[in-house]
């Protein structure tokens, strides 16, 4: 993408009632809407987040089939999920946000108890083992999640690394959370549910296009 491209880009998510870009220290300092996303949605309908949501395609399908909860994308680059919110927009989907900020904020976003689900798909799999500390299912951040997560909240993770999705079963296993569903390749074995294998991102039909298998992992947090 251009560097023109993407100003025109940020400039226009300026103008969308349906993102929010607060400063770094706007989030940390006491953050507006941090327990109160009811005020902003109009209502106190179930809040589902897509974490690294890229262009928000899970964000608006999901938006889409399940018009009584409310759905906000979170990616710290702004170009992507223009496409999101412009099409949120475009199709007047009045529960539907966007929030540009780092995911490892989300517990200065999210008051405790505040979300229903969290769905995080085709993250970076920050092989290396000194990247562990950014892979975003590890245990610092499983925590955070959990903080936020309403009693009995879902989880999903959906990639094609398939170190990402061993690494995620592995930890899952070690620390006792609650495996509801996993699956090695949603394409080609039974049983992975419906809006995993009806929605397919940018991303994702390339994956699919050399035969990379997806994956998916259903799970609730215990601790």
């Amino acid at each position: 993408m251009g560097s023109k491209n993407k100003l025109k880009r940020f400039k226009e998510n300026e103008t969308f009632a349906n993102v929010i870009q607060p400063s770094r220290e706007e989030v940390t300092s006491n953050f507006s809407l941090k327990g109160k996303w009811n005020t902003f949605f109009k209502n106190d309908n179930p809040i589902v987040l897509e974490l690294g949501c890229g262009k928000g395609e899970y964000t608006i399908a999901l938006a889409e089939k399940n018009p009584n909860k409310n759905f906000i994308g979170i990616d710290i680059k702004g170009a992507r999920f223009w496409r999101g919110a412009k099409t949120a927009i475009e199709n007047d989907m009045q529960n539907v946000a966007f929030i540009r900020t780092q995911i490892e904020l989300v517990d200065y976003i999210f008051a405790e108890n505040e979300v229903d689900e969290i769905w995080i798909t085709f993250p970076d799999p920050q092989i290396k083992y000194q990247r562990t500390k950014h892979r975003m299912t590890n245990a610092t951040f499983l925590k955070r999640y959990h903080t936020i997560l309403k009693e009995g909240g879902i989880m999903n993770l959906k990639t094609d690394s398939e170190f990402m999705h061993g690494y995620t079963l592995g930890l899952l296993h070690g620390e006792g959370h609650e495996i509801l569903h996993a699956n090695h390749n949603v394409y080609k074995n039974e049983g992975a549910p419906e809006e995993v294998t009806s929605t397919q991102t940018f991303y994702e039909k390339q994956y699919l296009e050399i035969g990379k298998p997806i994956t998916y992992i259903r799970f609730k947090l215990n601790y």
